[in-house]
C-alpha cells in the first residue's frame, strides 16, 4: 500500500547549517530496523480507517521506498528548541527575502507561529503527487498523461520536506522550483539535505528554493520576475488555515503559465467543508476545476492492489471522523476559460 512506502529511521543530529549535512556513513548507519518502527509503518494495513495524515517527529529522517528511483532518505524540517542548533544558524535582516533564523531564546509565541505552518511533517497528500509522478515518468498505463514532468516547469507550494519535488527532478522536469513560506523550518537545513541526499549531481534539472509567501506578488520581486512561469503547480495539503485561501488561490493563478495545471490534493482531516470553500474561492479568483475524484490513500498500483478512487461530492452523509481519515481529495485545476 502507498503508505507503507515511508519507514521512519532513527532520528540524525539536526544539522547547524545547510553546510552541515550527514553524510552517506552517517546516514547508513541509521538505517537499522527497529521493531516498532516496523510495526508501526503496517499499521495502515491493520486499521486502514484510521490511516495517518502525516509521518515523520521534527528532525527525523524517512526511508521513502520508490520502486523506480530506490530509497531515498526524507529528512523531516525541525525547529530550533528541538534540534538545539539554532545559536550557530546564521542571522538574516528583517529585510532580507531568506528565511529570518529563530533562535532557542526567541520569544515563545514566535516559535509557536512557525510550527501552526506544519511544515514539520511530511503529509499523505505530498506521497499522493509523489506517486503519481513516479508512476507517469515509468509509463504506467493507468496514469494521467497530466502527472508527467519530463520538460515541465514545476513550482511546489508549501513544500515542506520537499518530497514531491524531489520526485519531480528525478522524473525529468526541466526546472524545479520548491517554495515554503519564509519563516519555515524547512528552510533552514531539511530541503538542503533531502536535495543533497538523494538528487544526482549529473542532473540536469535547474533547482532552486525560494521563500514565498502566499499572496505576496506585487511587492516580490521574484514573484514578479515569475508570473506564469510554472507549467505545473503542485499544493498537496495546503488548505488547512481558511484564512489563507483567497492568498493561496492568487498565487496559484499568478505563478501558473497559460496552459498549466494545478495538482491540488488534501486530506479530510481538516474537513470536507475546507475543501469546498477553496475551490469556491479558486473558482472567483479565476481558476476552474479539470478533473476532481476522491482516493483511497491506503491503496497502491506500485503495491499491486490497484488505486481505489470514487467520485467527488460536496457532501457525504455517511462520512465522519471516523472513516474519513483514508480519504483524500485529487484535483487538477487551470486557468478559467
Amino acid at each position: 500500500m502507498l503508505l507503507s512506502r515511508l519507514r521512519p529511521l532513527p532520528a540524525l543530529p539536526y544539522p547547524s547549517s545547510t553546510d552541515d549535512l550527514r553524510g552517506d556513513a552517517a546516514v547508513a548507519a541509521a538505517a537499522e530496523d527497529e521493531a516498532e518502527d516496523i510495526f508501526a509503518a503496517f499499521l495502515p494495513h491493520l486499521l486502514p480507517d484510521d490511516a495517518p495524515q502525516f509521518h515523520g517527529d521534527p528532525g527525523q529522517c524517512l526511508l521513502y521506498s520508490s520502486p523506480r528511483y530506490g530509497d531515498l532518505t526524507i529528512q523531516v524540517p525541525s525547529y530550533p528548541d528541538q534540534s538545539g542548533s539554532a545559536s550557530s544558524s546564521p542571522k538574516q535582516s528583517d529585510s532580507d527575502s531568506s528565511v529570518n533564523s529563530v533562535d532557542s531564546n526567541s520569544d515563545p509565541g514566535q516559535v509557536d507561529a512557525q510550527r501552526s505552518l506544519f511544515a514539520h511533517f511530511v503529509w499523505s497528500a505530498g506521497l499522493i503527487v509523489a506517486e503519481a509522478v513516479e508512476d507517469a515518468h515509468a509509463g504506467r498505463e493507468h496514469v494521467d498523461e497530466m502527472w508527467r514532468v519530463e520538460g515541465e516547469k514545476v513550482l511546489e507550494l508549501g513544500a515542506g520536506a520537499a518530497l514531491p519535488s524531489t520526485v519531480s527532478i528525478l522524473a525529468g522536469a526541466s526546472e524545479v522550483t520548491i517554495t515554503d513560506h519564509p519563516s519555515s523550518p524547512a528552510l533552514r537545513g531539511a530541503i538542503a539535505f533531502n536535495l543533497k541526499r538523494n538528487i544526482p549531481a549529473t542532473n540536469g534539472c535547474a533547482v532552486s528554493v525560494q521563500p514565498h509567501e502566499w499572496g505576496t506578488l506585487a511587492s516580490d520581486s521574484w514573484a514578479m520576475a515569475n508570473r506564469g512561469r510554472f507549467t505545473r503547480i503542485i499544493a498537496a495539503d495546503c488548505l488547512w488555515m481558511e484564512l489563507q485561501h483567497k492568498n493561496l488561490a492568487q498565487t496559484m493563478k499568478w505563478f501558473l503559465a497559460p496552459e498549466g495545471r494545478i495538482w491540488l490534493v488534501a486530506g479530510l482531516h481538516t474537513g470536507r467543508p475546507v475543501v469546498v470553500k477553496f475551490l469556491k474561492t479558486a473558482m472567483e479568483m479565476g481558476l476552474e476545476v479539470d478533473t476532481i475524484y476522491e482516493r483511497d490513500q491506503t491503496t497502491s498500483w506500485a503495491e499491486g492492489d490497484g488505486e481505489i478512487r470514487r467520485d467527488w461530492v460536496e457532501v457525504r452523509e455517511e462520512e465522519g471522523p471516523e472513516n474519513r481519515a483514508r480519504w483524500c481529495i485529487v484535483a487538477r485545476l487551470r486557468h478559467a476559460c
